[in-house]
């Protein structure tokens, strides 16, 4: 009696036509799925913007996206989740100015008071502050729910600046120091300074936002003497040779 031969069917290969086929399925459903977050992240946006609220509801932002509820679990577990693509995205266009504005100076200390203006301008220009509210008041919030995908994110900027800072310090325009905890220093003060105009009722003053630039780049240039060497150490050495000699 014959045996009937048992068909075993293999995982597929790369480049075989099953793989293949595959691929194709797989490349139409990430399509589908990226255009669908990127509607309900720019639906929140807009639900932000029009309604002035931080914590828009679920069903206003599927409604403005055209969406489902549906559709909004399967990409988002939650509002946070939703609030934290926000923030990513906001950082992301973000860094794309602030970028583009420090390759446009002519070196290295420059390139940092660039990246700052730009990152003040934000609260300077009442479209960009239109646009940067949304995520700058509520990083704070998702900090602590998201404490590591938050400064992840905002490593994005923070980078710009070590780089910069690292290149004064190359070029000799800065003393020796950390550039990573004084590129997160430079952030921390220029974006709290924003989230602070973004909720004041006060006009906002470009002199203040100069003031700040100023100070930033003294603290950063500015050298301090080493623990336990006398700030007039020459005239020290004199008095004490004198006493030697006397």
């Amino acid at each position: 009696m014959a045996r009937a031969l048992r068909q075993t069917i293999l995982p597929a290969e790369p480049g075989s036509r099953q793989r293949r086929a595959v691929d194709r399925a797989v490349e139409s459903r990430r399509a589908i799925y990226e255009n669908e977050v990127r509607r309900l992240i720019e639906a929140g946006f807009t639900v932000v913007r029009k309604t002035g609220n931080l914590e828009p509801r679920i069903s206003e932002i599927v409604a403005a996206a055209g969406l489902s509820n549906q559709a909004f679990y399967k990409h988002f577990p939650s509002k946070n989740d939703l609030l934290l693509a926000m923030l990513d995205e906001g950082i992301r266009l973000l860094r794309g100015y602030v970028e583009y504005r420090m390759d446009k100076a002519r070196d290295p200390l420059a390139r940092i008071r660039a990246g700052l203006e730009a990152i003040l301008e934000q609260a300077l220009s009442p479209k960009a502050a239109a646009a940067t509210r949304p995520f700058a008041l509520s990083r704070a919030r998702l900090a602590e729910i998201f404490p590591h995908e938050v400064a992840t994110t905002e490593r994005q900027l923070t980078k710009l600046f070590e780089d910069a800072i690292e290149s004064a310090r190359s070029a000799g325009a800065l003393s020796p120091g950390d550039p990573a905890r004084d590129a997160r220093l430079l952030y921390g003060l220029a974006m709290g300074w924003v989230e602070r105009r973004l909720t004041d009722r006060d006009p906002v003053r470009k002199a203040d936002a100069a003031h700040l630039v100023a100070f930033a780049l003294r603290g950063l240039q500015h050298e301090k003497a080493s623990p336990g060497t006398p700030r007039h150490s020459g005239t020290n050495s004199k008095q004490r040779g004198g006493r030697r000699g006397a």
